[in-house]
């Protein structure tokens, strides 16, 4: 399998520009979620935060 793939992928004209293109859009991906994570609001990150203990309460509240 691996071999029909890497055949396939060596007739494809400028192949070596398609693992720099997903390196880059991996690369923005993490840079903005870091951008957006370290910009986030500390009270809606403590809100988050307490997500999971909310829902328990929530359940334990409706048994």
């Amino acid at each position: 399998m691996f071999k029909f793939i890497k055949q396939y992928a060596e007739t494809i004209d400028n192949a070596q520009i398609y693992p720099m293109i997903s390196l880059f859009i991996f690369f923005v991906f993490f840079v903005f979620l870091l951008w957006f994570v370290i910009k986030m609001d500390k009270k809606n990150i403590k809100i988050l935060s307490e997500i999971p203990l909310d829902l328990k309460e929530a359940d334990s509240i409706n048994n």
